[in-house]
């Protein structure tokens, strides 16, 4: 089935690194903002790698279909089940300043899935990075929570987010989700993606 292949390590490029420009030896002025201008600028440099059938060595390559791409817009939780789809979705929550999202909910994915012998120290970073009032990537909850997902951080089992994570999953569904299947980002990755396949 016709698509194009992202490998994982591939979909950092998503962020607005310019290697396309730079490898045709233009420098580019100033970074871009606008996350439609990087994804273009990704797949213009991508598709002559994927036409050509070019694959990163020693990664593993990802599909992406339309028929993918349109599962995106039936849940949230089926957006972010796909590798591809986290990458894209926390690039739109980049473009409103919003990653910090994703990544506190992906990063309690991750702690659920920990050792117990390992819990403190990854609740602590966690503490640190999202739930701390003065942290650098703060989640939006309100004190209430802040104060109880303290507490619970500092005694770390793995139930320890539970509650920060959901909240974080009700605003994102709620309120960039809708805003993302609307963007300009996922229309035309899925327009470019059906009309591949359609050729």
């Amino acid at each position: 089935m016709p698509g194009f292949f992202f490998s994982h390590n591939n979909m950092a490029e998503l962020n607005g690194k310019e290697d396309c420009k730079l490898s045709e030896g233009k420098i580019p002025k100033k970074k871009q903002k606008a996350f439609g201008a990087d994804l273009k600028n990704y797949l213009k440099c991508m598709v002559p790698h994927i036409e050509s059938g070019i694959k990163a060595s020693n990664s593993r390559n990802v599909m992406l279909s339309s028929e993918e791409v349109v599962q995106w817009s039936q849940s949230l939780e089926k957006l972010l089940a796909s590798q591809s789809g986290q990458g894209v979705f926390r690039e739109f929550l980049k473009s409103e300043f919003s990653e910090e999202n994703i990544e506190f909910w992906l990063a309690c994915e991750d702690y659920k899935k920990t050792k117990s012998d390992h819990l403190h120290g990854k609740a602590e970073r966690i503490y640190e990075e999202f739930v701390q009032s003065d942290a650098i990537k703060q989640i939006n909850i309100d004190y209430q929570m802040r104060e109880a997902t303290a507490r619970r951080a500092q005694d770390p089992t793995h139930t320890s987010f539970d509650e920060a994570q959901k909240t974080v999953y009700i605003l994102m569904e709620r309120d960039s989700y809708p805003r993302f299947l609307k963007s300009k980002v996922y229309l035309n990755l899925l327009n470019q993606l059906q009309t591949n396949t359609s050729k």
